[in-house]
């Protein structure tokens, strides 16, 4: 039996309780998730799911999923990581972030159940971070007695905790070199990982992946009798997307054929309009200001890198681009650069704080030095400004953007970025 839903005690704060877990970090395996849902009652067995997993893409194609089957009259919600500024944004209940009093309620719940847990637990062994972010997002959605929701994984898939639904439908979006040293050093260990989350005799909706990936998923869906679906790379030359760029269109074409399989039946062409013509996904080519043109973006790996600068040339209309840049120290950032290059007229590389890494189960986390930022772009041919500065890198970027090139300014290299800017108050998620 669950735990009872009472208001969290006098003073409780959610987000206070979940950034001191922080220490814990990434510490892959289920048995602490088990442990904890079992102590709630299984909240994430109260309504159907659709499983999300995938290098790039997750984020958006969970949100469309979610959207998609709220208009075709399934009340739905969603599950989202990381955040970018506050830990609601990752709980969407009938396509509105979750209100403050129910995530409150949903975490003070999760926070009680994880003391018992713990104690059942081997020394140094206690729920983590994600864990009980994870665990308060199900709970929130069962007791807004969604009928279904669209869970996004947080890393890779096998290990992750969101590996502890019945998933009918999961969705691979990509397969790239990301979060190498958890996944697995080659595309396809990493492909295994994320695999291993179908459950037999559901659904797997393939994305743009490779044809040693797409064997790989064939073969895996053989073996647990669950029907493969390849989702088109365009949802339709005539369907008019609030989200930007070519890459949301692919999104957006996976997410309907992830609906679709869910619904069993063809969707509803006026309602697709209608989601297409209203979704907007935070931190993805987002405009946040107008003057100039500034769009934030959470491409923080080659392939997500690559997908911005196909995107670029569309929303500059030829005008130059300038990036504010900042990179984690463990990301593919020459890679990435060389990606990214190309597309950009000018550079102002920058840091994220320290103290903007924290909270998100990521200890030990830093930027690379802006400095080794900038040396990597000049060798890749662009002009390149270091300036570790946050601040002033973002007044820096602006100004070349608006006065010296009267172009347009994006914001990218980290989810960390974004929330570190917003945060500022120079830009806002």
């Amino acid at each position: 039996m669950p735990l009872p839903a009472e208001p969290p005690p006098e003073g409780f704060d959610p987000d206070r309780y979940l950034d001191s877990l922080e220490a814990v970090g990434w510490k892959l395996g289920l048995d602490r998730m088990w442990r904890l849902t079992t102590a709630l009652g299984f909240p994430q067995r109260r309504f159907a799911s659709v499983h999300v997993v995938g290098t790039n893409g997750k984020s958006s194609v969970t949100r469309m999923v979610a959207a998609l089957l709220e208009a075709h009259g399934v009340p739905s919600g969603a599950c989202l990581s990381p955040h970018a500024t506050r830990w609601t944004e990752r709980t969407l209940i009938r396509g509105e972030e979750i209100d403050p009093r129910a995530w409150a309620e949903a975490v003070a719940q999760v926070a009680a159940a994880s003391e018992g847990v713990n104690r059942t637990l081997e020394d140094g062994e206690v729920v983590t971070e994600f864990e009980a972010a994870t665990a308060a997002t199900f709970v929130a959605l069962a007791r807004a007695r969604v009928k279904a929701a669209a869970i996004e994984a947080g890393l890779g898939g096998r290990l992750d905790a969101t590996n502890t639904i019945p998933s009918q439908v999961t969705v691979l979006t990509s397969v790239g070199l990301d979060h190498t040293e958890w996944l697995g050093e080659t595309e396809l260990e990493i492909a295994a990982e994320k695999l291993a989350v179908l459950q037999d005799a559901s659904t797997l909706v393939l994305g743009r992946v490779s044809a040693p990936v797409r064997e790989l998923a064939e073969r895996t869906a053989e073996e647990r009798g669950a029907t493969l679906v390849v989702a088109p790379e365009d949802p339709g030359s005539a369907l008019e997307i609030a989200a930007t760029g070519p890459f949301q269109r692919r999104n957006f074409a996976l997410a309907c054929a992830a609906a679709e399989a869910f619904l069993g039946e063809d969707l509803d062409p006026e309602r697709v309009a209608t989601v297409a013509a209203g979704i907007r996904v935070p931190g993805r080519l987002e405009l946040v200001a107008e003057d100039p043109p500034t769009y934030v973006d959470a491409a923080h790996n080659p392939d997500g890198a690559a997908a911005l600068a196909e995107a670029l040339p569309g929303i500059a209309d030829g005008r130059p681009v300038v990036a504010c840049l900042a990179v984690l120290a463990d990301k593919d950032a020459p890679a990435m650069i060389a990606a990214l290059a190309p597309a950009l007229r000018a550079a102002v590389c920058t840091e994220i704080p320290p103290a903007a890494l924290l909270g998100h189960g990521r200890p030990g986390a830093r930027s690379r030095p802006a400095r080794e930022l900038a040396d990597l772009c000049q060798a890749n041919g662009l002009e390149a400004t270091p300036e570790p500065d946050l601040h002033t890198a973002l007044r820096r970027a602006t100004e070349l953007a608006s006065a010296s090139f009267a172009g347009v300014l994006v914001v990218t290299g980290s989810h960390y970025l974004i929330g570190a800017a917003a945060a500022a108050g120079d830009q806002r998620p």
